[in-house]
């Protein structure tokens, strides 16, 4: 493998890692959907570049194939749900959620029967959301997927807020990576309208990434930030709460920024807060009926900005000490992105076009 990456030049080898970075790192878990989305027909979507097909059986359980019937590559999710399987509009060939070709209808005895030509996705549904796995060749099977605390310990009570944003998802993992936009961008909000406009920011080292935060001030504003690799890159957060927004403290943000194309990405915030028993109840009655718009507005501030910015905003940055958090990042995540390049085989590396 070294020796073929020395016979590309620098500047080819540049290009494919940062083809591979725009469109998400391999061997990961991401959110792709909220779960309420798929229900009794096929879901199609795209997520890394990748046209996929969703659907549930009789139980609710879910498949993930390669949205392309292997017979002449038309759109399975536009067929129909069998339950265990998936028929394809065009001939009616049915597929499990394997990718077997399990019945050629207009053909008694075919060839391709019991053959798998597309590629399936390991699928796991956690706190509203269903999750695939985007595994290369060398690893098809899913890693294992540890996730915070906010999103798996009864002591917390979350909700899901997701939303399409017209812009790369490393320009959404940039702008949570930056506290201090939450006392200029977001000054005017119900949570992050306190604390200082000039701050000290340093980075601290985890096992699994790191926490970039405001040195000298916590639970005032957005002052901290961590992102993680566990299987899947997420991002947490906390920020105060005012007094009349019930008990349970500062609220947590768990989010994750999931690929659809290289302009394209969907966002996924848990909003979480250690609440329990009758504090759970009234938390998650004030969060529907007062909080939830307030939230919302913060989240629309976000993406107009994304959204106006150029898609090359990054070749024209002159970033200051403020930024040294998502330069670190943008760092680990190029880190990445050669390391996963540099394991493609020749003639996957020749035709890396992703």
């Amino acid at each position: 493998m070294e020796e073929n990456m020395a016979d590309l030049s620098q500047k080819e080898i540049d290009k494919k890692v940062s083809k591979r970075l725009n469109l998400g790192l391999l061997n990961k878990w991401y959110p792709v959907l909220p779960s309420y989305k798929v229900q009794n027909e096929p879901v199609g979507i795209t997520r890394l570049s990748e046209k996929i097909v969703l659907w549930r059986d009789e139980k609710g359980n879910l498949s993930a194939l390669e949205d392309r019937c292997p017979h002449r590559g038309a759109r399975l999710s536009l067929g129909w749900n069998l339950g265990d399987n998936i028929a394809c509009w065009y001939h009616g060939i049915e597929l499990d959620g394997s990718g077997m070709i399990k019945c050629v209808p207009a053909s008694k005895k075919s060839s391709m029967e019991g053959k798998k030509i597309i590629k399936s996705y390991p699928v796991r549904e956690i706190e509203g959301a269903i999750f695939l796995y985007f595994g290369d060749q060398e690893n098809p099977e899913p890693c294992d997927l540890a996730l915070p605390d906010e999103l798996t310990s009864g002591e917390f009570s979350n909700f899901l807020c997701t939303a399409m944003w017209n812009c790369n998802y490393r320009y959404a993992i940039d702008n949570v990576m930056d506290p201090m936009h939450g006392a200029y961008l977001h000054a005017a909000s119900h949570s992050m309208a306190f604390g200082d406009k000039e701050a000290d920011m340093q980075i601290v080292e985890t096992k699994t990434g790191l926490v970039f935060e405001k040195v000298g001030q916590r639970d005032v504003n957005f002052d901290w930030v961590e992102i993680s690799d566990t299987g899947g890159i997420w991002m947490r957060l906390s920020i105060p709460y005012r007094k009349n927004a019930g008990p349970g403290g500062s609220f947590f943000i768990i989010g994750f920024a999931t690929p659809v194309d290289e302009t394209h990405c969907q966002v996924f915030f848990w909003r979480a807060r250690r609440v329990t028993g009758w504090q759970k109840d009234i938390w998650r009655f004030m969060y529907r009926n007062r909080l939830e718009e307030l939230h919302w507005e913060v989240l629309e501030q976000d993406r107009i900005v994304l959204q106006n910015m150029p898609d090359n905003a990054r070749e024209n940055e002159l970033l200051y000490d403020h930024d040294k958090g998502l330069a670190r990042v943008r760092r680990m995540l190029k880190k990445k992105a050669h390391e996963q390049i540099s394991k493609l085989s020749d003639k996957e590396l020749a035709s890396a076009e992703f």
